[in-house]
This record gives structure tokens, C-alpha cells and sequence, in this order.
């Protein structure tokens, strides 16, 4: 949890100093767009319940804490399981292959298929069935990454790790491909959209998530190898041995 916390708040200065202001970009065009379809008038604006200076500091430090202490206990369990099972690999090796596979399966894969959208893009009418597809792609990448984790471990043996692994990527990449195909897809940002912007947003998004999960597992990993191995070789791989 302390891990996630630390990598949380990296993930915020990236957040804040790097999306932030694409988010203040959008939302202006947004303004723009409501200002003129009511005539120019101060109609139809809601007041605000909580101010943009507070949704872009103390609202985005708590997301994004409370998401690194979150991210911290559940890592801490799937490392427990992992460290040992899934290669000779020791603690810090180990940490950095979890957060990069939570990285590709948690995000890059759903994200690919449905990115997000900043304010003034996208249908308020379908964020509903956006938001529920989105969460069953992520749950889909999490089913299919663990799919292929078993599949390349029992055709080792016979196909040996190389290639057993190619196997399972392979069949990894192909099974996302086909619920790219067959889950609906979205085409909402309007034709006076900056397209720049849109590209900025999402790369700020994918910088963030970028940040917390390589913050995380290299500080995860930092505290995990001070904690199981005392500094020689032979400590290293009894810890990397699995008990069950």
C-alpha cells in the first residue's frame, strides 16, 4: 500500500502538470457548445457543486491515492501467489512482470478498444453502456491474460518456455482481437473537435497509468527485495521458490 501511495502520487504530478490543462481545453469548448445553443443567454448552466480548482487538485489526489492503496493491497496478494510460480524469477523481476501485465491487461487493452473521452466528447445518452463495455473488456483482458498464463505453463514441457510463451501471446493477442471485433464500438467526438486535443487527452491518460504502474512496480519491488532477501544469491532464490 505504501507502494501504491508513492506511485499514486507521481501519477498525480504527471496528471496534473501534463492532462490537466487538456481537460480545461475541453471543457471550454464544451462551455462554448452550451453557451451557444441557448442563444447566447446564461440559461440552462447548472451551478457548480464542486469548483474546477477543487476537482483538479484535492479531487484528483484523492482519486488517485485512494486507487494507489487500493492497487497495493490487491498487487500484495497476486505477488504472495505469484513470487515462484511463474519463473525463476526473484522479487524485483517478479514485481516489475505484475505491474506490467497490469498495465497491458488492465488498461492498454480496454483502453485500445474504448479510449477515454474528455468533457465535450461522447453521447451523455450511452455513457451507461460505454462505461458497463468498458469494465467487461477489462474483465475480458484480466480472464484471457490468466488464460494464457495457464495454457503457455502446461505447454512448456512439450514446446519448451520460448515457445510455449509466443503460443500463449499469440493466442492472447488473437482472442482481444476477436472481442474488438464482436464488442460494439463508438464513433462520438463531434467534427469540430480538435483532433489535437483528443490525441493529447488520451496520451495524457496513458502517461499517467503509464507512471503509476512502471512507479509501482519498481518501488514494490524495491521494498519487497529489502524485506525477503537478506543480499546473497542464495537468499534470492529460496525466496523465488515456491513453498506450495
Amino acid at each position: 500500500m505504501i507502494a501504491g501511495v508513492i506511485a499514486g502520487a507521481l501519477a498525480l504530478a504527471v496528471a496534473y502538470f501534463l492532462g490537466e490543462s487538456q481537460v480545461d481545453a475541453a471543457i471550454a469548448i464544451e462551455e462554448a457548445h452550451s453557451h451557444a445553443a441557448h442563444g447566447g443567454g446564461g440559461g440552462g448552466e447548472e451551478e457548480e457543486l464542486v469548483s474546477r480548482t477543487m476537482q483538479a487538485t484535492g479531487g484528483l489526489a484523492t482519486a488517485l491515492l485512494v486507487f494507489g492503496v487500493a492497487v497495493g493491497g490487491i498487487a500484495a496478494l497476486v505477488y504472495a501467489y505469484a513470487l515462484g510460480r511463474i519463473g525463476n524469477f526473484g522479487p524485483r523481476a517478479t514485481a516489475a512482470l505484475i505491474a506490467g501485465a497490469a498495465l497491458l491487461t488492465v488498461y492498454v487493452v480496454p483502453f485500445l478498444k474504448y479510449p477515454a473521452n474528455p468533457p465535450a466528447v461522447g453521447n451523455p445518452d450511452t455513457i451507461g453502456k460505454r462505461t458497463t463495455l468498458f469494465f467487461l473488456m477489462v474483465a475480458l483482458s484480466l480472464l484471457l491474460a490468466v488464460a494464457a498464463v495457464i495454457i503457455g505453463k502446461r505447454l512448456a514441457p512439450a514446446l519448451g518456455n520460448w515457445n510455449a510463451t509466443i503460443a500463449a501471446a499469440v493466442g492472447f493477442i488473437l482472442a482481444v482481437g476477436l472481442a474488438y471485433a464482436f464488442l460494439p464500438s463508438f464513433d462520438e467526438v463531434g467534427k469540430d473537435f480538435p483532433a489535437s486535443l483528443l490525441w493529447k487527452f488520451r496520451l495524457s491518460t496513458l502517461a499517467v497509468q503509464t507512471t503509476f504502474w512502471a512507479g509501482f512496480g519498481l518501488i514494490f519491488g524495491y521494498l519487497t527485495e529489502r524485506l525477503l532477501v537478506s543480499g546473497n544469491g542464495a537468499d534470492a532464490r529460496r525466496v523465488a521458490t515456491p513453498v506450495g
